[in-house]
């Protein structure tokens, strides 16, 4: 099977990078598999490792690169047929409308994947027929301004297939974009063995990490850990990451005089060792896609307190097992939940080797399957007849098992359920 993803800008950083790198790895290992990558403006992808596939782009942003496009005259002029609703419109233009649809005309390959609504739209629209189409959505459906929701609307029934990661945002785009025809499936992102030992969990402080913005909401948890370091001041807050709330953020340490107490260390990369250091990880976001830093941390062995908000970390966490979950924005809750895990080292421990197991149903080689399994259903429905793609995946039946990323029990009944899922689908 020949897959080809497109993606806004493979050289830069971003869990978006992060999971189409993990999948078309996976997929690579019984598949064809590139990645084409609108922009390029470095030289060498900033995330490792990079996978072991082909990566192209389509338009040069490197000045010094001797092909250079940013002075192209077709870049002076704005894009038509990426979504003008599309956050990142602004960086697309006529020339990048010519050289996508150049792509797509020319490509050959029996999938083609989308990686964001802009990039979705224009393979909804230039893509040969003759391909399998697919919207990979990493953002949530309530995410979209309503202009972009009604200009996918029109656009996505036009798709084979659209991907989200949580199955409540599956539930969604059903509900409301009413795309008949359409497989609408929640597949998780993956998460590879990061070749780390587990963390012994006993080391004084607690964890957090992504970008520090608004939708994180930092300053809840470092005002809850004012009220868990009013009970434990021995313990400490560790807090990964960049973005534009810096400031404000260290302000609030200062006035909270909690400087002993929240380090805040910029960024790193991998996360994963610096996770298996600590022995908890905080997420106090208000909205949560999937939670990619979630099952980074169950990686590594470390049970998470998360906020219970939209939409990844409740379909993740089950709650008193590998982690615990409480209310966003409220920072009472956060604080219990952190100081029960802090004063409780059997239990911190024992929901840290069921993390340990759950991150291991995120691997990349088991959603790969999930992937194939679908890629395979939506070509035999599309040729009227089975086996006739190469390579069908490490398992025969790969969508048996769908399920097991999706619900609570992630092991139980998933060949049974996953059977069922692929009887309804046809």
């Amino acid at each position: 099977m020949r897959i080809s993803f497109l993606i806004h800008n493979a050289y830069g950083i971003g869990g978006t990078i992060r999971a189409t790198f993990n999948l078309a790895a996976a997929l690579a290992e019984q598949h064809e598999v590139e990645i084409v990558s609108v922009f390029r403006h470095r030289a060498r992808p900033a995330l490792e490792p990079v996978p072991p596939v082909p990566l192209s782009h389509l338009v040069d942003l490197r000045r010094k690169s001797g092909t250079y496009d940013g002075e192209h005259p077709l870049a002076q002029r704005p894009a038509v047929v990426f979504p003008p609703a599309e956050s990142r419109h602004g960086q697309y233009s006529a020339l990048t409308d010519e050289r996508i649809a150049a792509h797509l005309a020319g490509l050959q390959a029996d999938v083609v994947i989308g990686t964001r609504p802009g990039l979705n739209a224009h393979i909804a629209r230039q893509a040969p027929r003759r391909m399998v189409r697919v919207a990979q959505e990493h953002l949530t459906l309530d995410t979209h301004s309503v202009r972009l929701r009604l200009a996918l609307r029109r656009l996505y029934p036009r798709l084979d297939a659209v991907i989200t990661t949580t199955d409540a945002d599956a539930d969604a785009y059903r509900r409301r974009l009413r795309l008949p025809g359409v497989v609408v499936r929640g597949i998780p992102n993956s998460v590879p063995d990061p070749g780390v030992a587990p963390g012994a969990l006993d080391a004084k402080f607690v964890v957090a990490a992504g970008r520090l913005a608004p939708v994180k909401r930092y300053q809840d948890l470092i005002r809850a850990f004012d009220k868990v370091r009013a009970e434990r001041p021995d313990w400490g807050l560790r807090l990964y990451g960049v973005g534009d709330r810096r400031d404000s953020l260290t302000r609030l340490v200062e006035e909270l005089e909690l400087g002993d107490h929240v380090t805040m260390m910029g960024a790193v990369s991998p996360i994963e060792p610096e996770m298996a250091k600590g022995s908890i990880l905080a997420v106090s976001s208000v909205l949560e896609s999937f939670g990619m830093t979630i099952v980074e941390a169950m990686r590594v062995g470390v049970p998470v307190v998360s906020t219970d908000c939209p939409l990844g970390p409740g379909e993740i966490i089950e709650h008193g097992m590998d982690g615990l979950l409480v209310p966003p924005r409220d920072t009472d809750a956060m604080a219990a939940a952190l100081l029960r895990l802090i004063n409780d080292d059997e239990t911190r421990k024992r929901m840290g080797r069921a993390a340990l197991l759950k991150g291991a149903h995120y691997d990349p080689h088991r959603i790969a399957d999930v992937y194939s399994g679908l890629f395979q259903e939506l070509l035999d429905r599309r040729s009227g007849a089975a086996g006739r793609v190469r390579g069908v995946g490490r398992h025969a039946g790969g969508l048996a098992l769908a399920t097991a990323y999706a619900g609570k029990d992630l092991a139980k009944g998933a060949v049974r359920r996953g059977r069922s899922l692929v009887k309804r689908a046809k």
